[in-house]
């Protein structure tokens, strides 16, 4: 008993191999926090990225030709005439809207690629989406018009209505936590008063 005794306290006092045992404990916690950090880093970057490209999205959609029929918003009940205001609808009636692009309707594909690479007819390189956010597809892209109630009624180049923008079904790229639980980037809808919606392709009068 009393050898026992002594062989466990030897072995309880021994320190060679302590270094070891707390860089085992120790490396797994510092690899996932530093891993952490990369995931969370890039996280954020992206989520910078698809706010500041949809401003510059709804910011150019506000002053091109609409990506879809937006005739509806144009049409008023009887006794609407030329030069008066736009009427608005009385709660609990919603205005009407036009969407296109993700979840909705096809886009205008020339008015959408205009509006994702900022390419115009004679080429030249007007910032677009995907110039800010490359990861950003056009079908991750929904574009809606809304009656705003400004205006007036036969203005030239179109009402005046709220162009929002927004991404859908968009999800992180990042290093490994997408493949494991893929993260969906928030809509960040950006809504913009339209002003003259033509892209003057043909000459503006």
């Amino acid at each position: 008993m009393v050898g026992r005794a002594l062989h466990t306290q030897r072995f309880l006092r021994e320190t060679s191999g302590l270094a070891m045992t707390e860089a085992l404990i120790i490396v797994p916690v510092l690899m996932l926090v530093c891993g952490a950090m990369v995931e969370f880093g890039m996280m954020v970057y992206q989520w910078n990225q698809t706010v500041k490209a949809m401003q510059v999205g709804a910011r150019r959609a506000a002053v091109s030709t609409p990506l879809t029929d937006i005739s509806t918003l144009s049409s008023y009940a009887a006794g609407v005439s030329q030069g008066d205001p736009v009427p608005m609808p009385s709660l609990p009636t919603a205005p009407r809207s036009v969407s296109c692009g993700a979840g909705a309707t096809a886009c205008d594909a020339a008015a959408l690629a205009r509006l994702m690479d900022g390419r115009d007819d004679d080429g030249t390189g007007i910032t677009g989406i995907r110039d800010i956010a490359p990861f950003i597809a056009p079908e991750n892209v929904r574009i809606t018009y809304q009656e705003s109630g400004l205006g007036y009624v036969g203005r030239p180049f179109g009402p005046v209505l709220t162009v929002t923008l927004e991404v859908r079904d968009l999800a992180f790229d990042l290093l490994i936590l997408d493949m494991l639980v893929p993260v969906t980037i928030p809509a960040h809808p950006v809504a913009i008063t339209s002003e003259d919606l033509s892209d003057c392709e043909e000459p503006c009068s």
